[in-house]
């Protein structure tokens, strides 16, 4: 079995039509991608609606255009200088500056002259870092996806929608657009098409099926064509590395590279730098932030096994050679090996069988480049992030092996975390305290629900409690609180009506809503802590993260055949990844929560329940029944994925509360709040300032919900206050 890799991007035969088709880019009305990107977002917000879609269509495809043409270069230049680069290895290398100055002028020369046929001076220069993140994520199929709904073009607003959603799955008004667009005329399932879809996902998801199936016939032909698509993908990337704008040395603020063989190898270190970087981009599936690690060498374990079982010894004792470069020591792969060989009767034959030329060529070069790069982090103060585990500690000098092995180990530590089959809540939460208020009782415990720091608290409101905070949900909550305004953020289905106690204090201020009503509100979210911190045993603070009144209803008319949720399996303070039971504690998540609750207030409407689930966000551990005074607990980390079923009638109502360690984190609205109400004469009901202080933490305050992690630390004012929704 030979991988085979896709080194060009077009054969000979092909070659004239492609230049045919990147000359196009060149002409006076040429104009780079980056300001038709902008342009474009200019008429979408004046609502010129076929204007935005034109331009911005044209920027996703001059920037396509401009890849293919770099690549094409790329190829095309190949064998510029070799003449020159033939002699350092001849009787006239002593001059070998000169012969290597030679070969990259040529090589240079080619380059420009080729790209600058194709592209003008202004398409070749660098687009700035916001413009990259804005096409990284997709931004431009967000804008397309409303422009093309307003030109009532549906099946290319679908398509559009579908594509922004695979790259931002957490984006909640993305997906109540698709719900829509799926219940429109004429718009059919085909029409969700991913416009950006990179293949090799797509053939490892499906390797991935047909093993769960056992065919491993099929799974063997996946896998094969998944390591030579990746194999393909990061040579695009690296060969992008080489013909992309770069920055000199002196641009990007390097301090003390004076002479031309420093500048020199600063620039070389980028580049090499850059091409190691591309196996993290090639292992980031489209919406996550983490690579998958040991991208290539997972894909070889998988199809080396797959081949076996499916009869290919051959091939199969070929790709396990292949992986063992990667790992040379692996004790099951060296295993695997041995019955390799014996199975095929352990002839000369067979242990003549070598790896795939292509994976020894991409170890072989990418063991060269890791050893330049450590010499410059050791000696040239260049900084270079290994993104590879399967680095030999050989290639790291002694002086940073120290180092290295502490990050190695703390990175495999966290894999072997991840593939612990039972579950270990390292919250610092301990379930089983007393319950210090009377009439309270502990309906289900982690036993009962069958998962670990969960708890079910019953008799913590009173009828009459639940009826006024009931009434006090109806008068002052508002549609789409606390989620920018979306009356429908989880389900098109339901509306959401929300309402914080800042704002209740500020109505109860204007007469509006009942003040003891609104003291209740905000002496439950202390109710719930002390019992909360007092069961669960926690051993430091715990303070309000934030407290949120909210009310789904299901909408008339809209409940016929629902198959959806009310609310979608998540756990409250990291990313959940079902398919590979992961979840990233990493932005957008809401990582300072510690410990999440909710506060039933009623029970007159159908559905609506409560549901843990594993990490694979199907197999159900434990479903809780909403009813009045009755309080669900639980840490907020990966141990406790969890949903809520569809509202199919009335509306649920319930107080939600998050908690965290961190008095950093802590909620200051409710402290705001509380001092209007001190600024009134009038007592907040809270814990004692000073008794807090011995409970936690930092004394710097900031509000969590306002300053909580966000994916997206910067921002543009062209393309902030997005109208996405449809």
């Amino acid at each position: 079995m030979v991988f085979i890799c896709r080194h060009s991007s077009s054969s000979p035969a092909t070659a004239v039509g492609s230049a045919s088709r990147t000359m196009a880019l060149r002409s006076e009305h040429f104009t780079p991608y980056d300001f038709l990107y902008y342009s474009g977002v200019r008429a979408y917000y004046g609502e010129e609606w076929a204007k935005a879609a034109e331009l911005l269509e044209k920027s996703i495809q001059t920037k396509e255009a401009l890849l293919r043409t770099r690549r094409q270069c790329h190829d095309d230049c190949v064998a510029s200088g070799t003449k020159a680069f033939n002699k350092l290895d001849s009787e006239e290398g002593s001059m070998w500056d000169l012969w290597a100055l030679d070969w990259i002028q040529q090589k240079a020369e080619c380059l420009r002259f080729c790209i600058g046929r194709s592209v003008a001076p202004t398409g070749q220069l660098p687009v700035s870092n916001d413009i990259e993140y804005e096409f990284n994520t997709r931004n431009p199929y967000n804008f397309l996806q409303v422009t093309y709904y307003k030109l009532e073009k549906l099946k290319k607003a679908a398509s559009a929608a579908h594509t922004y959603f695979v790259a931002n799955p957490s984006h909640l008004e993305m997906r109540n657009n698709i719900e829509k667009y799926r219940r429109m005329e004429g718009v059919t399932e085909d029409d969700f098409q991913d416009r950006e879809t990179e293949k090799h996902w797509v053939l490892y998801d499906a390797a991935m099926q047909h093993e769960a199936s056992s065919d491993w016939l099929q799974a063997a032909e996946k896998w094969r064509a998944c390591v030579n698509e990746t194999l393909w993908r990061i040579d695009e990337c690296r060969v992008q590395c080489e013909v992309s704008p770069q920055l000199l040395p002196e641009d990007r603020g390097v301090d003390g590279v004076d002479g031309a063989f420093e500048k020199a190898a600063a620039l070389s270190l980028s580049l090499l730098s850059c091409r190691q970087s591309c196996v993290t981009q090639v292992a980031t599936r489209p919406g996550r932030i983490s690579a998958q690690e040991d991208f290539l060498p997972t894909q070889l374990e998988h199809l080396h096994i797959a081949q076996f079982k499916s009869g290919d010894v051959s091939g199969a004792l070929q790709t396990l050679r292949s992986f063992l470069l990667f790992y040379p020591n692996d004790r099951d792969s060296l295993d695997n090996l041995q019955l390799y060989y014996e199975t095929l009767g352990g002839d000369a034959e067979s242990h003549g069988i070598h790896p795939a030329q292509e994976i020894a060529k991409y170890v072989n070069q990418s063991l060269q480049e890791k050893s330049l790069l450590y010499f410059g982090v050791e000696n040239l103060n260049f900084t270079f992030t290994d993104p590879d585990l399967w680095t030999p500690e050989d290639v790291v000098p002694e002086s940073l092996r120290k180092n290295w092995r502490a990050e190695k180990q703390v990175i495999n530590e966290k894999i072997k975390e991840g593939d612990q089959i039972e579950e270990v809540d390292d919250s610092g939460f301990y379930a089983g305290g007393s319950v210090p208020q009377v009439g309270v009782t502990i309906t289900m415990d982690d036993d009962a629900l069958n998962g670990t720091n969960r708890v079910v608290l019953d008799g913590v409101m009173t009828e009459k409690e639940c009826d006024k905070i009931l009434q006090l949900a109806t008068v002052a909550a508002s549609l789409g609180d606390g989620y920018r305004g979306r009356r429908s953020p989880h389900t098109p289905h339901e509306t959401f009506e929300g309402l914080t106690i800042l704002r209740a204090v500020k109505l109860s201020q204007e007469g509006l809503v009942d003040q003891s009503d609104t003291r209740l509100l905000h002496e439950l979210g202390e109710r719930v802590r002390t019992l909360l911190h007092s069961y669960f045993r926690s051993p430091s603070g715990l303070f309000i993260s934030f407290t949120h009144l909210v009310c789904r209803s299901a909408a008339t008319g809209e409940q016929e055949g629902r198959m959806d949720l009310s609310h979608p399996v998540h756990v409250d303070n990291c990313l959940l990844e079902p398919e590979t039971k992961q979840c990233w504690r990493e932005p957008p998540a809401f990582i300072h929560r510690d410990l999440s609750a909710i506060l039933y207030l009623n029970d007159n409407f159908d559905g609506g329940e409560l549901f843990f689930t594993e990490r694979d966000a199907k197999t159900v551990t434990a479903r809780v029944k909403p009813s009045c005074g009755r309080l669900v607990g639980f840490s907020s980390g990966p141990v406790n994925p969890h949903g809520v079923t569809a509202v199919t009638r009335g509306r649920r109502c319930a107080l939600a509360l998050w908690f965290t360690k961190e008095k950093l984190y802590r909620d200051m609205e409710r402290e705001e709040a509380e001092a209007m109400w001190a600024a009134d004469g009038q007592s907040a009901l809270k814990k004692d300032e000073e008794e807090e202080e011995k409970e936690g933490g930092a004394t710097v305050g900031r509000n969590a919900r306002s300053h909580a992690p966000k994916e997206r630390s910067r921002g543009r004012n062209a393309v902030t206050g997005r109208k996405d929704e449809l």
